[in-house]
């Protein structure tokens, strides 16, 4: 099963690739690693509970009162509250983020871990793994390939985002997006996975729904050559073989990775 990953920066136009490929004719599972990171937050989880621990006291708003819906297990997160709580490029701000992902992420990597298990029992093609920091989580290590959704103009993205989320001041849209890093960073580390392999693979969303729906068709076309269907179906009725090939493609990962980082250590160096 190819395993793609699906990442970009906040407003760059994710979701909606997303729903692409959710759609027919492509219709591959998608596991929204956002999604997922708010089960994992639900009252009664452990990850609330250490939420709650640590911000309670510093964010007096940080649970709502929900008297609509009311959980026996406490009331749920303020998530705007928490959004404005650790995105920032204060170094406070950078702790407090970091203890956040300290919490969401091992228990949103094992639902991951947990979903594609199921899609390969049944027998899927490929799936989508949407995840807005993959590079940065290190979860592009298991990926056949990655796709990033990129806009050129930082303009656009910041425009878009405030039109999505009316609530957000420029100051709270500004630091949502530098909380995600820069999208051609993202893209350019796409680009050395391998573009002729179809490892790597950037969808540019500066237009309109047609034209992103065209370059994921292309984008489509060049991975499906590159990983066919019947390839999938062969690791699956030879599981031997299906681990080989997944541990070759993480070793291939993680040699990618490093040397990615290594040519990022020398560009900073020349600075």
């Amino acid at each position: 099963m190819l395993i793609i990953g699906l990442t970009g920066s906040i407003a760059t136009g994710k979701s909606t690739v997303s729903s692409i490929l959710s759609s027919p004719p492509y219709s591959l599972p998608i596991i929204d690693a956002d999604i997922l990171a708010r089960k994992v937050v639900e009252p009664g989880t452990v990850g609330y509970k250490a939420i709650v621990d640590y911000f309670h006291s510093t964010t007096p708003d940080l649970l709502l009162d929900d008297t609509s819906n009311p959980s026996p297990h406490g009331k749920p997160l303020n998530r705007p509250a928490l959004g404005r709580r650790v995105f920032g490029d204060s170094e406070e701000r950078k702790r407090d983020r970091q203890v956040l992902n300290r919490i969401v992420h091992p228990a949103v990597r094992w639902e991951v871990y947990k979903s594609l298990i199921f899609h390969y029992l049944r027998g899927q093609w490929a799936v989508v793994l949407d995840v807005p920091l993959l590079f940065e989580s290190g979860m592009d290590l298991i990926c056949g390939t990655v796709i990033v959704v990129g806009v050129h103009d930082p303009a656009i993205q910041m425009s878009r985002l405030r039109a999505r989320d009316a609530h957000l001041t420029a100051e709270d849209a500004e630091n949502r997006v530098r909380s995600q890093g820069d999208v051609s960073t993202k893209a350019a580390q796409a680009e050395f996975r391998g573009t002729s392999t179809a490892r790597g693979v950037v969808v540019w969303n500066d237009a309109d729904r047609t034209e992103l729906e065209a370059a994921v068709k292309q984008a489509m076309s060049h991975i499906e050559g590159s990983s066919p269907r019947w390839w999938a179906w062969t690791l699956l009725l030879a599981p031997p073989l299906g681990v080989g090939v997944a541990a070759w493609n993480l070793m291939v990962n993680f040699a990618t990775q490093k040397g990615w980082e290594k040519k990022r250590r020398e560009e900073k160096s020349k600075l």
